[in-house]
């Protein structure tokens, strides 16, 4: 029988255990192929999964370190090294130094799916020390930025192996966008693992270019429903503003950032709900409050953590049970699971449960 996800009064945080049915799921559900690559969700009605996705694999990986990190627990180890490992060994192109999408022949590039599997692989490098994901990390660093990096913008896509922009399109993540920072982030970690002072230049050039056009998009659109989907990607770009929270214009968007974010989710979230953005928004705040950027507002940030719990699912199916819904349009859930979705619900309510314990410690390296 298909479960549903659980229901909480908004006032409660989290119920028993997310963190481990989640991360069960992640180990269990036959979300992650035995190749170690994962695939882009579930359709719950079809009972199958789609094919395995090179991008959703990254967050995966980190998801999997992360989890490692806080339990202690050797099978999310393996099953993190098994996810990099075939990022390093079937979706790396060694000629084009590169990943391409989804291993497709034929397909381009996304400057995005790069910037987030490098994020990974260097969870895992820091997990385990095997220097093979530093150094696929390292080199796909260098060719984000020869392939995607202009003076006054990012592509977000590319062709190959001719490595040609593709035709931007009015839609968020066919065109340049504050959004991209988030993946930017790969070169300031580069930066950080390797010294080389190059990825470091990258990294401020993206932040420049982001924080130049970011008030802009949002609404971004006049289609209200898809202004939900549009949080989800102004909040990458939150994310990546938690790097530099000693710069007080950083400082100031991020206030700025998280109460718009805020304002357009409770508005939207009757009609259209993503778990991941409350999820996103939720480690922002947190992380924003410990490092002296902006206080917690405590009812908020509560409000979002039961929220979060209410997309977990609960059911006899271990395919879903553990996992977090994609979200909910009206009263109806959407029917997948989402190993992206759930890999943010986990961590953010994790996190929001060592607050409440007085143990929480901003940790940027760590963010899924």
């Amino acid at each position: 029988m298909q479960g549903l996800p659980v229901q909480v009064d908004k006032e409660c945080t989290a119920p028993a255990m997310p963190l481990r049915r989640a991360g069960k799921w992640l180990l269990d559900s036959g979300i992650q192929e035995p190749s170690g690559g994962v695939a882009r969700y579930r359709l719950n009605a079809e009972n199958r999964t789609l094919p395995i996705s090179t991008e959703i694999t990254g967050y995966a990986v980190s998801a999997l370190a992360y989890l490692a990190q806080v339990t202690s627990d050797d099978a999310y180890s393996q099953a993190a090294r098994r996810g990099a490992d075939f990022l390093i060994d079937q979706a790396w192109n060694k000629q084009l130094e590169t990943f391409p999408f989804e291993c497709a022949p034929g397909a381009p590039a996304y400057f995005f799916d790069c910037g987030i599997i490098i994020r990974g692989l260097l969870a895992v490098h820091r997990l385990t020390g095997d220097v093979r994901y530093l150094d696929v990390a390292t080199r796909a660093g260098r060719s984000m930025a020869r392939d995607f990096l202009t003076p006054t913008a990012i592509h977000p896509v590319i062709s190959l192996p001719d490595r040609q922009p593709w035709p931007y399109e009015k839609r968020w993540s066919r065109e340049p966008g504050c959004f991209l920072l988030k993946s930017s982030l790969a070169w300031l970690n580069l930066f950080r693992a390797t010294g080389e002072r190059q990825f470091e230049t990258w990294w401020e050039q993206a932040l420049q270019q982001s924080l130049a056009s970011w008030d802009s998009f949002l609404p971004g659109t006049g289609e209200r429903l898809k202004i939900m989907d549009r949080l989800h990607a102004h909040c990458y770009f939150l994310e990546a503003l938690l790097a530099v929270p000693e710069r007080p214009e950083c400082a100031e968007t991020l206030r700025l950032g998280i109460a718009k974010t805020s304002y357009y989710l409770r508005d939207i979230a009757p009609n259209f709900a993503r778990s991941d953005v409350y999820a996103q928004l939720l480690r922002v705040r947190l992380h924003a409050d410990a490092l002296g950027c902006a206080p917690l507002d405590r009812s908020a940030a509560r409000e979002e953590a039961a929220a979060i719990a209410s997309f977990q699912y609960d059911s006899g199916d271990p395919h879903l049970d553990g996992g977090y819904a994609f979200g909910r349009r009206g009263a109806d859930w959407l029917p997948f699971v989402n190993p992206v979705s759930t890999s943010f619900c986990l961590q953010a309510l994790e996190q929001w449960r060592q607050y409440e314990a007085g143990q929480f410690e901003a940790n940027l390296d760590a963010l899924i």
